[in-house]
């Protein structure tokens, strides 16, 4: 025993530093930091280049009052004049169906996965599913409603077909931030509720769904964002009008995308390249809109990161 305690390491009161760091870890970390920062602003320089060219080019027609309340009827490439209002209802119409139709389904996708067929075999095919149609491309997903639609059905290219291919694309988005916000709900509000008596159903419609509903509606709001500028299933799927129409079940319909596509051809003309650009800030603000839309449901949602 005396051996052993004369062999002990004695303590001499100091205290080992483990916070600091070696020359090369040092100089690992502020290269790391270089070199990130070096990609993000590289990163920036097309975003700003396209942000300041559009707005550049688009802002004097944005301004002006007629372009939020008038069509192109009766405007031709070579003349100026006219607005988007025809382009902006399209759009707007044809993606609240798609999102009436997309939203249900998606969150009722999320709510199966999570509180019914959790680890199940059905819970796997579904979600397998789900991963591939997030990378279907669009124009594969309007080109099987055309199929389907219009060569099997025998029915014409109309707004609705559209948003039905638009309903491909966004399902899938809603599904999953809806599935990972049903995720961060506490299961000791399940259980609480199981313990009142409260059934499964009336637990996941007053309780869960509730508590992720801010997250739910942030995921749908950046589905729309997501479809609302897609531009192959208008190509396929209805024609181009310039005048307003509000019935997206007879006739063609104007969008923002394909807007930009019909004068596009004619870019050498002034008044058609104005309209262009102008279309296209209008999208962009469209699209800015819904995400921050989307990020001011986040920051109210009940669920908060700590």
């Amino acid at each position: 025993m005396s051996t052993i305690a004369a062999n002990r390491p004695q303590y001499d009161g100091k205290v080992l530093d483990l916070t600091g760091r070696s020359g090369a870890r040092a100089f690992r970390n502020l290269l790391a930091t270089v070199l990130i920062s070096l990609c993000f602003l590289i990163a920036l320089i097309p975003l700003c280049w396209i942000l300041w060219t559009v707005v550049s080019k688009g802002y004097h027609l944005v301004l002006d009052a007629n372009w939020w309340s008038q069509s192109q009827r009766g405007i031709t490439s070579r003349r100026a004049g006219g607005g988007a209002y025809h382009a902006l209802v399209g759009s707007l119409i044809m993606a609240l169906i798609c999102a009436v139709i997309a939203v249900p389904l998606g969150i009722l996708g999320a709510v199966y996965l999570i509180e019914y067929g959790k680890g199940g075999r059905g819970a796997k095919v579904v979600s397998f599913m789900v991963d591939i149609l997030t990378g279907v491309p669009s124009i594969v997903a309007a080109l099987f409603v055309y199929a389907v639609w219009v060569t099997i059905l025998g029915q014409n290219r109309i707004g609705f077909a559209v948003s039905l291919s638009l309903v491909l694309l966004m399902m899938p988005v809603v599904l999953r931030s809806t599935e990972e916000m049903l995720k961060l709900v506490p299961d000791e509000l399940r259980e609480a509720s199981y313990a009142l008596g409260v059934p499964k159903w009336k637990t996941i419609l007053k309780i869960v769904v509730p508590t992720a509903f801010g997250g739910i509606i942030t995921g749908v709001m950046l589905g729309l964002a997501r479809v609302i500028g897609e531009t192959a299933p208008l190509l396929i799927l209805v024609g181009y009008s310039k005048v307003i129409n509000y019935n997206p079940f007879s006739g063609f319909m104007g969008a923002l995308p394909t807007m930009i596509n019909n004068d596009r051809g004619d870019m050498a003309l002034p008044a058609a390249a104005d309209r262009v650009w102008a279309a296209a800030l209008t999208l962009i603000l469209l699209v800015l809109a819904l995400n921050l839309l989307a990020r001011l449901i986040a920051r109210f949602s009940t669920i908060k990161s700590k």
